[in-house]
């Protein structure tokens, strides 16, 4: 695992940077890239401390080759140079990035492994995703395989690989089989009840860097804030 200390201008902590690549961990409710509502974003956020650490002249290149939804946090991984993204876009395209997510989710799921395949489809105007048969105009083959890591008595730890991308993937996907996400106010995690941040974190990726051709992984834990202080992380 690649690990470094230290955090930039904007107090998001760097895990790895080389010439090609920038790993950091996203904090949570902040934007993968920027949208219509002109809150902050990674993406911009990243550009502008690479200019004021490094004293760039111009424009700033980075790469967005993944996306986390903005309740979500956890590792996160840009391109640094135009040949990183389009080699890391074809790991992705051929699922040699990997991608390990951590998530509490409501109930006691049916196996302590477990395949979860569905086909969704994603309503743009409302920026919702459902599961739909597969002959659905707009299907998309979701995928994703999860193991059962510890139980309270309505609660769930899951660690989730993820082997396809698709948008709100896991929410919808963990919501179909009735154990929605804790604090998942769009699709199921209780919205009666107060606001609740998402249970959801990306806790590792693994991948093949761009120009050294060496695998690597990148890791970080969820805070030790409520429902994951329910649980022995570090264990795991």
């Amino acid at each position: 695992m690649e690990r470094e200390q230290r955090k930039n201008s904007f107090n998001i902590r760097i895990i790895y940077e080389d010439n090609h690549l920038l790993v950091v961990e996203k904090p949570v409710n902040i934007l993968s890239q920027a949208d219509e509502t002109g809150d902050p974003d990674m993406l911009t956020l990243l550009k502008q401390d690479i200019k004021l650490r490094y004293n760039k002249p111009g424009e700033v290149y980075l790469g967005l080759v993944h996306r986390l939804d903005r309740p979500v946090g956890g590792v996160m991984v840009f391109a640094r140079t135009s040949k990183a993204a389009s080699r890391l876009s074809d790991q992705i395209r051929r699922r040699v990035f990997k991608k390990t997510y951590l998530a509490v989710v409501h109930g006691k799921l049916p196996a302590s492994y477990g395949k979860l395949q569905h086909y969704l489809a994603k309503n743009e105007k409302t920026n919702m995703v459902k599961v739909v048969e597969r002959d659905h105009a707009k299907a998309m083959e979701a995928v994703l395989d999860y193991e059962v890591l510890g139980m309270t008595d309505d609660l769930s730890l899951v660690k989730i690989n993820l082997h396809t991308g698709r948008p709100h993937q896991i929410r919808v996907q963990f919501s179909a089989i009735g154990n929605p996400l804790y604090g998942d106010q769009k699709y199921g995690g209780y919205p009666e009840k107060s606001y609740r941040q998402i249970a959801l974190w990306s806790s590792k990726i693994v991948l093949n860097h761009p120009t050294r051709k060496v695998d690597m992984a990148f890791e970080c834990s969820p805070p030790y804030v409520y429902p994951w202080s329910s649980f022995d992380i570090d264990s795991f």
